[in-house]
């Protein structure tokens, strides 16, 4: 953990990393191998899993998921580490309440809406809202 750390309890954090400044709300599960980067605020209720990269000044809202599974033998991988896909966020990015997030890249300077499911890679800044998530317009 870097300086200035403030996390609420109750939280599960394991084996994570997490930058200077960051701030995790309550009730959020960050798993093991996931990089938070400096001064980015993880809101409560919001489940982090492993192969996850976050960058520098973001806001994670409320409730957001991120998702490493997207069951491509059609079912669960059950724990099999090698069915399991990254997602990499890039520096000052807001997602908001109640999104889904499953294996992308998100480049820097995107704000994706509440209740959005990111399905493919972001590389234009913009607003992105919906299911699937699609630009509603350029930053």
């Amino acid at each position: 953990m870097g300086s200035g750390v403030k996390i609420m309890e109750p939280c599960n954090l394991y084996g994570c990393s997490l930058g200077d400044n960051v701030f995790v709300g309550p009730f959020v599960e960050i798993q093991s191998g996931v990089n938070i980067g400096a001064n980015t605020r993880v809101q409560s209720h919001s489940f982090i899993c492993e192969l996850v990269n976050i960058g520098e000044s973001c806001f994670i809202a409320h409730g957001v998921m991120f998702i490493n599974d997207i069951f491509d033998s059609g079912g669960p991988a059950y724990g099999d580490k090698s069915l399991w896909k990254n997602t990499s966020i890039g520096n000052n990015v807001s997602i908001g309440s109640n999104a889904t997030i499953l294996p992308v890249s998100i480049c820097d300077g995107v704000v994706i809406g509440a209740g959005s499911v990111v399905t493919k890679d972001i590389t234009k800044k913009g607003i992105y809202a919906g299911n699937p998530a699609r630009m509603i317009r350029e930053l």
